[in-house]
């Protein structure tokens, strides 16, 4: 994994620079193969940009605080803007370019988009550099930058083409060294990274190259123009890539910026320069909607005319290094191949323990089930030894009472025998007590009858 620092700073010191149609940021045409990213000029042309100086601005731009449907006109190109329509005014220069590092790639289609400077009421707030996915392929940043013309520094802002196009000279590092793009270059259907400059995971990352980018800057300079600032003019390619179909920027790009210009501590005022964030650690996703230029077959067959015009060495040194990747990668595999049994194995027996504890889940319910059934067979017994006791016990209950009907009648015998035999007693009683009875009645007449004769016998 490559680590790479944010070498920011201005691509040359206060001298002045003069570019003309031949110049290429001091490297050949045919040595990188970022310079495909650079619009095709016509020689015939005699296209030139302006040596020195800047000539009257034949309009006087309004101001305004956002542009989304931002597209070049036709202005005179004679000003630091070359016609373009500044989107912040400041009569103060912007401060120096932070140092910073550059997050780590997310993958492939990603572009990097530096950091910069933009102006609000408060003064000059860092805008946090990101990693963009691209709206389309083939698709290209240009930074914005900010320009000196008529005693105000001027803000550009950056836009999606098919080239790189001009930016001021600023030298914003990761292959943004003021001149075209040497961070990568789109080929084979993706977008091919230059690690040297790029925070790139080679393990991860495959369509990856290596080409040595010289450092260019001394002071980070973030303006062009004016005292101080950056003394390079617009070269034939970056006219030509200015005049080209554009795309403003994204939806995510105005959201990052105006979420920085919330943030106090990304004010230069506070922060001295030094924001708190000076990168997003989260990458930006595209718009959906962005158009597709019509001549992006042209611009890849362009990219593949460069290819092929490459020297028979350097494409051999892309293969010996592709070769080298791959044996690394191979070896990288092969060492990973112990540790990768050693997982299988220990997902294996995760599995199994997932598995053996879904099966003692299960067995549980029918456990629970077959608990009640049990604990109710278990009552039952009881009652069923009851129920056949019951019999038994009503036996035995009934035997006495069996008996005790036996027994009755010949109770009722025993007791109807004195009973009998006083009936059978009582009329030789009644005969007894009645024969007194018989004889006072017999003997009443008589003593009746003796009576008045006693009576007569005593007068």
């Amino acid at each position: 994994m490559a680590v790479v620092l944010g070498a920011t700073g201005c691509p040359q010191s206060q001298n002045t620079v003069a570019a003309s149609a031949n110049q290429a940021g001091g490297q050949a045409q045919d040595s990188d193969p970022a310079n495909a990213n650079l619009a095709p000029t016509d020689a015939g042309s005699g296209a030139q940009a302006p040596a020195a100086g800047y000539a009257q601005q034949a309009s006087q731009p309004s101001y305004t605080t956002s542009n989304n449907n931002y597209q070049p006109n036709q202005q005179d190109e004679q000003d630091s803007g070359y016609g373009a329509q500044p989107v912040y005014y400041s009569s103060q220069a912007p401060p120096p370019l932070p140092q910073y590092q550059q997050p780590e790639a997310p993958g492939d289609g990603y572009l990097w988009t530096p950091g910069y400077w933009a102006w609000a009421s408060g003064g000059y707030y860092w805008v946090p550099g990101a990693w963009v996915q691209a709206p389309y392929e083939g698709a290209l940043w240009t930074p914005g930058y900010w320009g000196y013309y008529h005693n105000n520094y001027r803000f550009y802002r950056g836009y999606w083409g098919r080239h790189i196009g001009f930016y001021g000279g600023v030298d914003y590092g990761f292959g943004y060294i003021g001149f075209g793009y040497q961070g990568g270059y789109w080929g084979g259907g993706h977008f091919n990274y230059n690690r040297s400059v790029n925070n790139v995971n080679v393990s991860v990352m495959r369509n990856v190259y290596n080409y040595n980018v010289p450092n260019r800057n001394d002071n980070r300079v973030s303006f062009n123009g004016g005292s101080g600032g950056v003394q390079m003019r617009a070269r034939p390619a970056e006219l030509a890539a200015f005049h080209e179909q554009h795309a403003a920027p994204m939806q995510a790009q105005m959201q990052n910026e105006r979420a920085a210009s919330a943030n106090r501590a990304q004010f230069a005022n506070v922060n001295h320069g030094q924001p708190a964030s000076a990168a997003m650690a989260r990458p930006l996703a595209a718009d959906r909607n962005v158009r597709v230029p019509a001549a992006l077959p042209v611009r890849n067959m362009a990219v593949q005319q460069r290819q092929a015009a490459q020297p028979q060495q350097q494409r051999e040194a892309i293969q010996q290094q592709q070769q080298r990747q791959a044996v690394q990668q191979q070896q990288q595999r092969q060492a990973a191949q112990p540790q990768q049994q050693r997982e299988a194995v220990q997902q294996q027996q995760q599995r199994q323990a997932v598995q053996q504890q879904q099966q003692r889940q299960a067995a549980q319910p029918q456990q629970r089930q077959a608990a009640p059934q049990q604990q109710q067979q278990r009552q039952a017994q009881p009652q069923q030894q009851q129920r056949q006791a019951q019999p038994q016990q009503q036996q035995r209950q009934a035997q006495p009472q069996q008996q005790q009907r036996q027994a009755q009648p010949q109770q009722q015998q025993r007791q109807a025998q004195p009973q009998q035999q006083q009936r059978q007693a009582h009329p030789q009683q009644q005969q007894r007590q009645a024969q007194p009875q018989q004889q006072q009645r017999q003997a009443q007449p008589q003593q009746q009858h003796e009576a008045p004769q006693q009576e007569e016998h005593k007068k």
